[in-house]
C-alpha cells in the first residue's frame, strides 16, 4: 500500500507500507515495472519573481528621483540612492509574494498521475 503525502516544497513524498493483501504477495522480479502515484503541478521558480521586482523597484526609483522635480537642497543622486533601496526592497518583497500566490495556485490546480517505471535496456542486455 503505497500512502502519498507532500512536503514542504510541493513534491510527492511516497512511503510503502508492506501488509498481507494479494496485490502485494505477488513476487517482484526485474523485469516488473513499479508504479507510484505522483502529483504534478507546475510551480513558479521565485528568485525571476523578486529579480523582475527588483529591477521594477530600481526604474520607479530612477523616475521618482529624476523625473519629478524636488528640493534643490538635495543631491539628486542621494535621493536616486535613497529610493533606489527603498523601491528595489519593496519590488523584491512584491515580487516574492506574487510567486508566494501563484505557488498557492499551482498547489490548487495540481493533478494526480500514476507512472511506471521502465526498465533500462542495458540492464536486459546484461542479463
Amino acid at each position: 500500500m503505497v500512502s502519498e503525502g507532500s512536503n514542504a516544497d510541493g513534491t510527492s513524498q511516497n512511503s510503502t507500507s508492506h501488509s498481507s493483501t494479494a496485490h502485494n504477495a505477488a513476487p517482484q522480479d526485474s523485469a516488473t515495472a513499479e508504479r507510484r502515484g505522483i502529483t504534478v503541478r507546475r510551480a513558479p521558480k521565485f528568485v525571476p519573481f523578486m529579480g523582475l521586482g527588483g529591477v521594477l523597484g530600481i526604474i520607479v526609483a530612477a523616475f521618482v528621483a529624476y523625473g519629478i522635480p524636488g528640493d534643490e537642497s538635495f543631491d539628486t543622486g542621494a535621493v536616486f540612492g535613497f529610493f533606489l533601496v527603498s523601491f528595489a526592497a519593496g519590488g523584491v518583497l512584491l515580487g516574492a509574494i506574487a510567486a508566494l500566490v501563484l505557488d498557492k495556485l499551482s498547489v490548487q490546480r495540481s493533478r494526480r498521475a500514476v507512472v511506471e517505471s521502465v526498465p533500462n535496456p542495458t540492464d536486459d542486455a546484461e542479463a
